[in-house]
């Protein structure tokens, strides 16, 4: 059985400061703090929350939650798949200490999924529903990062919604950032989009991470147009606090207001960023495993801790809500990373820029974050994931689209619960439709009809089944098989006994063979688990 360990143990320490690693790890870390650096400024943006808030979440991620953690190449931090909730709680909860207050509950939550062994929740989303969730987000992302991409960086947004409290909607918002619209900042957003979508083409440029020359051209950009009528203001720059010394950045940092712990609101908000951003990093810890040249697997209970960890020491300095993030563990990946170390290193490098740099980082307009979270929007929601749904079929597409649908015009919660729910429905019709848990065949006169069971038959089944016993004609002989069933679910055999029970009504003869009264599941124990592993 896997067991949390808590820190490195002196064996890892070890390794983890091998010059082999860190001439791997070092180099590594660099390349993905210049990823992180302008994503924690453009998701704080979208989020609502203080910009400072995004570089604090991305130092915890990396030193706090990869110290912890069972992966050896995933990077922690504010994730695009958050914003949405974020935005609309700090909005419906009244003030920042108080959301603050929800995260270190979310991460106290996430503690309490890790040593119940809940790792698996992941496999019992639909892939429908939770590519839906993304593709949403990644929708939401385009059309409220829109405005600050044109240059008008009023807050539109208003809540996490289509509908918002102003009275206004996504789509009036955007026509109104139209009819007003910087130059400069315009200029900025499209020199960003493009080196976004065609830097990575050119392999030899690629070592150098487009984010990075994003920045590099928007910091340039608002210079060149200094001075001029298009010149940007002050509130179309990144605007985090400078800070004289170590004393003066401990001063910035904001605390949960713990008078709401009776708010159940807070505990709602807490509950729905607990189960998103454990579901994110799952996705996200899978996804990072199969790209691991070593072919390391995390252990997921291990990692819920440490995200736990992560978002409990967010919260109680001001934080955002944190998950891995596929984005930044991938160029991990690509940059050569060997283990944990590179991810610890680029939280190092993200504090030592917040502490020393903040003039610099004071320098990047919205503009070029809202194109980095812009493009970050479209592959999360790519015209190509649409069509891969569509092949897959209408049960994979039609809950998809809903859930889709729904998170753009109510909220993440309410739009994922009702992607379950069509979902669901397409499983139950389904298992009406699909003859895989029984076979019938023809013996002698065709009077004779034997109903062979599958392995497994679950409570799903028993519509069909009900549906199958009732459609055998009169004077037949049928043979119920169960000879291949290792579990036969109890609702699907009280179906069978009162058929048996009642069918001479119609002059059918039901004879049961190897139909046991009751079935029990075998229970995965300590000693199974550990031959598995062997």
């Amino acid at each position: 059985m896997q067991k949390f360990n808590p820190a490195f143990s002196g064996s890892d320490v070890k390794k983890y400061f091998l010059k082999k690693n860190l001439k791997k790890d070092l180099p590594a870390s660099i390349v993905v703090f210049l990823v992180a650096l302008p994503l924690c400024l453009g998701i704080a943006l979208a989020s609502g929350a203080p910009l400072f808030a995004g570089l604090i979440t991305g130092i915890i991620g990396g030193i706090v939650v990869a110290s912890f953690s069972g992966s050896q190449l995933s990077v922690s931090g504010p994730a695009a798949g958050l914003t949405v909730i974020v935005l609309g709680a700090i909005t419906s909860l009244g003030s920042y200490p108080t959301f603050l207050l929800a995260v270190v509950l979310a991460g106290v939550f996430q503690l309490i999924l890790g040593f119940v062994k809940a790792g698996t929740i992941g496999n019992y989303f639909p892939s429908s529903v939770i590519e839906g969730m993304l593709a949403a987000i990644g929708l939401i992302l385009i059309l409220k990062q829109l405005p600050h991409a044109l240059g008008v960086d009023t807050d539109f947004s208003g809540d996490e919604g289509f509908f918002q409290q102003d009275h206004e909607n996504t789509f009036s918002a955007i026509t109104a950032a139209l009819s007003h619209f910087s130059l400069a900042a315009v200029i900025i957003s499209v020199l960003s989009i493009a080196i976004l979508i065609f830097w990575p083409r050119f392999k030899k440029l690629a070592i150098v991470p487009a984010p990075l020359i994003v920045v590099i051209i928007g910091v340039v950009g608002s210079m060149v147009f200094a001075g001029t009528e298009s010149a940007l203001r002050a509130d179309q720059m990144v605007k985090i606090p400078v800070v004289g010394g170590f004393g003066e950045f401990l001063g910035l940092f904001t605390t949960p207001d713990f008078s709401q712990l009776a708010n159940k609101n807070v505990y709602i908000v807490a509950l729905t960023i607990a189960v998103v951003a454990s579901l994110e990093t799952l996705l996200s810890i899978e996804a990072v495993d199969k790209i691991d040249p070593i072919k390391r697997v995390t252990p997921t209970n291990k990692e819920l801790i440490a995200q736990g960890l992560g978002n409990i020491t967010s919260g109680m300095v001001g934080g955002l809500p944190m998950t891995s993030v596929i984005v930044r563990s991938s160029a991990n990946v690509n940059a050569g990373g060997r283990t944990k170390m590179s991810a610890i290193f680029h939280g190092v490098w993200l504090l030592l820029s917040l502490l020393f740099i903040p003039q610099f980082i004071n320098m990047i307009p919205l503009s070029c974050l809202a194109a980095i979270l812009l493009v970050t929007g479209y592959k999360l929601t790519r015209i190509s994931l649409f069509k891969h749904m569509y092949h897959k079929g209408w049960d994979q597409f039609v809950p998809f689209v809903v859930t889709v649908v729904a998170v753009l015009f109510t909220d993440l919660l309410k739009g994922v619960a009702i992607g379950m729910l069509v979902s669901i429905f397409y499983l139950l019709r389904t298992n009406m439709r699909n003859p895989y848990f029984y076979r019938i065949t023809n013996e002698g006169d065709k009077k004779n009809i034997r109903i062979k069971l599958a392995e497994e038959v679950s409570f799903l089944n028993k519509a069909a089944i009900q549906v199958v016993l009732t459609n055998i004609p009169k004077e037949t002989n049928v043979i119920i098989d169960g000879s291949n069933a290792r579990y036969i679910d109890p609702d699907v055999l009280e179906t069978i006994f009162n058929y048996k029970h009642n069918a001479y009504t119609k002059g059918i003869i039901v004879t049961l063979e190897n139909v046991q009264k009751h079935y029990t599941v075998p229970k995965l124990t300590n000693k199974v688990v550990e031959d598995i592993n062997k």
